[in-house]
């Protein structure tokens, strides 16, 4: 780890830098158990449940690192990012806390609680069509003209580094654990995640978990370089990004697997968390328990012997009548 610091946007030093910057904003969240779902999957789980996170979500951990980052004169103009929903907010909320504007991004078709999100914490909204290259034109455009910071959802050091503080709490709070599972989308989480336990417990293995229909991380690992997808399709509205030259090269050298679900397997998750955990998730917050429970998982060799297994639940920001209409369908 220590020969490969130069390579990576974070490391643990800035990590731990990060938590004692956010630790007077954020939550500490707690790790929540089931022995119904141990039963279930053969193993002991520890959920870290980022979905009782400020704003909803594991971001706003990243976006307040980032905002506590920028000197005064950076602050007052304002910060701005494009964001499908749960950066935006966190943003949002961030620079609401500081009492600088926020000016968000949002690609049309975003989750609408998401957005209800975003307006309840004072960030602007400006919507763009819902490619990535419509996202960052709109977004240039509004640097161009107010003169404020970007804060990209994931490829920042400063988002990776916030997002490295969930394995710090983790690991302290149950020292045995032996693997994590993480969802992957653009990588910030799993980057932060990856880089701080990986260097305090060498030996941990760190698995991604996404969707079939947005399977960029499983591709590009396997390509050995960045795969971009030209569409996706899952219900893990969070989970459609693509990885960044930021998070890519923490993804290719420290994740140790990626197990890809159906939307399916999502949902059946999803419905375990609300029956049995008793906690509200999104889709791309069910999505490590889903990977847990799958064939893939349990029948993979290099991860036979790890028996006590975080998973972070990233966040809980779902649309309820998506919600329910989902549950009717896999039925």
């Amino acid at each position: 780890m220590e020969a490969n610091r130069e390579k990576y946007a974070a490391d643990i030093s800035t990590i731990k830098e990060a938590h004692e910057r956010i630790k007077p904003y954020i939550h500490i969240t707690p790790v929540l158990t089931s022995e119904s779902l141990n039963i279930i999957s053969g193993r002991s789980l520890f959920f870290k449940c980022e979905c009782f996170q400020k704003g909803g979500a594991f971001k706003f951990r990243g976006a307040c690192n980032a905002v506590l980052s920028l000197d005064p004169e950076q602050a007052a103009k304002g910060v701005v990012t494009h964001s499908s929903g749960n950066h935006a907010a966190a943003l949002s909320l961030a620079a609401k806390m500081q009492g600088i504007p926020a000016y968000i991004v949002v690609p049309k078709g975003a989750p609408q609680c998401k957005v209800d999100n975003v307006i309840r914490y004072g960030g602007k909204v400006i919507w763009s069509e819902s490619t990535m290259s419509s996202r960052e034109t709109v977004a240039s455009k509004v640097l161009q003209e107010t003169g404020s910071v970007l804060i990209h959802p994931y490829n920042d050091g400063r988002i990776i580094s916030g997002q490295g503080t969930i394995a710090l709490e983790l690991l302290e709070q149950i020292q045995e654990i032996d693997a994590i599972v993480v969802p992957i989308s653009g990588g910030g989480l799993i980057s932060g995640v990856a880089l701080a336990a990986k260097s305090i417990k060498p030996s941990i293995r760190i698995v991604a978990a996404e969707p079939k229909g947005a399977d960029d991380a499983a591709q590009s690992k396997v390509a050995g370089k960045i795969i971009t997808l030209p569409v996706t399709n899952t219900i893990a509205d969070g989970l459609r990004a693509s990885l960044g030259d930021l998070t890519w090269p923490v993804v290719r050298d420290l994740v140790d697997d990626v197990i890809t679900l159906e939307d399916c397997e999502i949902i059946e998750a999803m419905r375990m968390c609300y029956e049995i955990l008793k906690v509200s998730i999104e889709p791309s917050g069910a999505i490590g328990l889903a990977a847990v429970l799958s064939n893939s998982f349990r029948s993979n060799p290099s991860l036979s012997d790890c028996k006590n297994i975080g998973i972070v639940l990233s966040g809980g920001n779902v649309d309820l009548g998506s919600l329910w209409a989902s549950f009717k369908s896999s039925e």
